[in-house]
């Protein structure tokens, strides 16, 4: 197009005039096309959608089901959706997307938007522990935690290391009972409240806890556990914990005790309870290490004692199993636990069918 331009330019003045005229009529033109120009399968980017936005605000429209196509668009912390202009710009793109989908895997709640500190204050006047203040509001905020994703299920959990040890820093909240057979009939929400286990995860019988099923079926080693039986458990037991995880025996709930200061530490109740929520018999702790334990209460659904109650202590106790079963053939129907009430904090015999909670330890 620039050659027959410039040629007829070279036979007549005014049709120069005219003919540049027209060029820049057409520059002009090409480069409004350029500017409006959309790629294959792609929308333009007025109409695309953030990623995170609400389908069903009427504001965002979808641009595209490829997975190519959602790259080219900024990640949600960005407030407009902007296509990069240069591969260094999509790398950054796509690596601010990763880096935010982190951030909000880590933290359930982050989206909710919740005024911790006005629940936690609301709380501390009723001196009463509340189901609906979210988990992440009792998390010690000067812990750096890690975190950590079932596998199973995708839900994710924080992490704390204490001493050697890397523990779960909340309840285990695994309910998938035809994955795992072990957990029908024996695991539940506090009061039966789904929301419950969002807040301090499910209450788990022992032989639930120890993957019960699991270990009868185990064809080199099978073993029958039960809530009248002494299975002998002399390995590390997976148990219902991820992948990776092991639910504890007391030996190593007894080095988490040492890693706090010793056995006779009278503090240690002290030191692993949250900042927030027990109510006032109990106490708070101070939550130093980050363990971060709730007054989750236990169930007593399969115990005899449920005329008293299915479920109690919320707000005051906690306990959590571990795979050590009291040795002495008359104690066949309990098991050692960690108990959390006051100030203090150690063993426990607890009722096999009672519901506690589960605390994960890393391999």
């Amino acid at each position: 197009m620039r050659n027959v331009i410039t040629s007829t330019m070279g036979t007549c003045h005014k049709r120069s005039v005219v003919a540049i005229f027209m060029l820049v009529l057409l520059l002009s033109a090409c480069g409004d096309d350029d500017s409006g120009s959309v790629a294959p399968n792609n929308e333009p980017s007025s109409s695309s959608v953030i990623p995170g936005s609400d389908p069903e605000s009427g504001n965002s429209v979808k641009s595209s089901n490829s997975s190519a196509d959602e790259e080219k668009f900024s990640s949600a912390e960005s407030s407009s959706s902007v296509m990069p202009q240069s591969s260094e710009d999509l790398q950054s793109s796509s690596s601010k997307k990763q880096e935010s989908s982190s951030s909000i895997e880590s933290s359930s709640s982050s989206a909710n938007n919740v005024d911790c500190s006005a629940l936690l204050e609301e709380e501390k006047e009723n001196g009463k522990w509340s189901w609906d203040i979210p988990k992440e509001c009792r998390f010690n905020p000067n812990i750096d935690y890690g975190t950590m994703t079932d596998e199973r299920d995708g839900k994710v959990y924080r992490t704390v290391k204490i001493g050697n040890q890397v523990w779960m820093a909340e309840n285990l909240n695994y309910s998938d009972s035809s994955t795992t057979p072990s957990l029908k009939g024996k695991c539940w929400c506090y009061n039966r409240e789904p929301k419950n286990c969002d807040v301090t995860g499910r209450l788990y019988t022992w032989a639930a806890a120890i993957d019960s099923v699991k270990l009868a079926n185990d064809a080199d080693n099978p073993l029958d556990c039960g809530s009248d039986k002494i299975c002998g458990l002399s390995d590390t037991v997976q148990g219902i914990c991820p992948p990776g995880w092991h639910l504890p025996s007391y030996a190593e709930w007894d080095t988490l005790v040492l890693a706090l200061g010793g056995r006779f530490n009278v503090a240690v109740g002290t030191l692993l309870k949250s900042q927030s929520g027990w109510d006032k018999g109990s106490g708070n702790g101070t939550d130093a290490f980050g363990f971060c334990a709730l007054p989750a209460g236990i169930s007593d659904v399969n115990t005899g004692f449920a005329p008293s109650g299915e479920f109690k202590y919320g707000g005051n106790e906690t306990n959590f199993w571990s795979s050590t079963e009291e040795d002495d053939e008359e104690e066949s129907y309990s098991a050692v636990c960690m108990n959390l009430y006051t100030s203090d904090g150690g063993p426990f015999r607890e009722l096999k069918n009672a519901g506690i909670s589960v605390r994960c330890l890393k391999n």
